[in-house]
């Protein structure tokens, strides 16, 4: 790799860069504050300062009342220097958002997909009634960010075993770089899932943790090192296809519900352990948790996480994360007390015994990890080129 010399250009890129992320973290801030935090002299955080203003960058965001003399101007990044989209496509349903470049989600909208054939156009439809909502042009968004359920393939960037989305096939991506540019990604939804876990919930300020997503279908979303694990293949964290004992093992992997965790726990192993405990069965599973929860089926919870807890064990002695996440439908319905119970259960079988805790994502988590994963590539490009 060439050495790129100490250059007053790229010292001024680096100082700039800096200041953007501490105006974003910590911001709004003075001029003598930003100096402060840097470790700039004032003059240097000023013309550093109107260097980002020229750019768009950066804009006053009122004043800092102070003792003698006039008050202080605050900085803040500019909000409308730049915008991306985040998506979750699921087969009843697709979910856009826009976002500033600060994070701040100003318009989000859902519409049906059902009579849309091509995926191309219906995320493409979905994205400009976004713009439309939010009043910006298509072209201010610098990123998209799709999450959908699948394996993606890291070379193409495709979805494969997408069962219930079989119009996703290859060719999907390039179609829509086409129309959208080439900073479109997708991206399998729980992998997103943990970006948000890490950026707004449970594992915020950690670098190794797994998060196991429970729900109409089974994902692990792998944080190492504070990067996710995606696997040669892409296929890291698919462990509805983990061989449990006592089950069947799958015959053909590229057949819907065929995984022995996916038989342990899914929606329909869940629904029939639901009735062996009088539950009723006509409930979504989410539904059958919480109701058991709430009447004190204790029976039904321990079961429900010795199976989970196969899971998680399966994880830890093998990556040792030190937390694990229980997202999804049954993770949410379930929350702490649920937690709680699959710690303790993986602590019986297991010499890691991780932390097992609930999620803390509000809102839609896919959704809020494909914006976290679109601001740090938008933000990559616009905040490097400064000078």
């Amino acid at each position: 790799m060439p050495l790129r010399p100490g250059t007053p250009r790229l010292l001024r890129q680096i100082n700039d860069r800096a200041a953007l992320e501490l105006l974003l973290s910590q911001g709004p801030l003075t001029r003598a504050e930003l100096g402060e935090l840097t470790g700039l002299s004032k003059v240097t955080s000023g013309q550093l300062l109107s260097r980002l203003e020229t750019r768009g960058l950066v804009t006053t965001a009122g004043e800092r009342p102070g003792g003698r003399g006039p008050n202080a101007a605050l900085y803040g990044v500019n909000p409308a220097s730049a915008y991306v989209a985040g998506l979750e496509v699921l087969p009843d349903s697709v979910t856009a958002a826009v976002a500033d470049i600060t994070g701040k989600v100003v318009a989000e909208i859902t519409v049906d997909p059902t009579d849309a054939g091509d995926p191309v156009r219906m995320v493409y439809g979905a994205v400009l009634r976004a713009c439309d909502t939010a009043d910006i042009e298509l072209s201010r968004l610098r990123c998209f960010v799709i999450g959908t359920r699948g394996v993606v393939d890291p070379v193409s960037g495709d979805i494969r075993y997408s069962f219930d989305l079989p119009a996703w096939h290859v060719g999907v991506l390039a179609g829509l770089r086409t129309l959208l540019g080439e900073y479109v990604i997708i991206e399998n939804d729980v992998n997103l899932a943990a970006l948000a876990e890490q950026e707004h919930g449970a594992a915020r300020g950690v670098d190794d943790f797994a998060i196991l997503w429970a729900g109409i279908g089974q994902g692990l979303g792998v944080m190492l090192g504070g990067r996710l694990h995606r696997g040669i293949t892409g296929g890291a964290g698919e462990i509805g296809w983990l061989p449990v004992p006592g089950e069947p093992l799958p015959t053909d992997v590229t057949a819907p519900q065929s995984g022995s965790f996916q038989r342990l726990v899914g929606g329909e192993a869940l629904t029939g352990l639901a009735e062996t405990y009088g539950l009723t069965s006509g409930a979504g599973v989410a539904d059958l948790v919480r109701t058991a929860l709430a009447t004190g089926n204790d029976a039904f919870v321990d079961d429900l996480a010795d199976r989970l807890a196969v899971g998680v064990a399966a994880v830890s002695v093998v990556l040792d994360p030190g937390l694990v996440v229980l997202s999804g439908d049954v993770g949410r319905a379930g929350g702490q007390r649920l937690a709680a119970r699959v710690e303790e259960a993986v602590a019986r079988v297991c010499p890691s015994r991780p932390t097992v805790a609930v999620t803390q994502v509000k809102g839609n988590p896919v959704l809020r990890g494909a914006i976290v994963a679109a601001l740090a590539r938008a933000r990559e490009e616009v905040f490097s080129d400064t000078v």
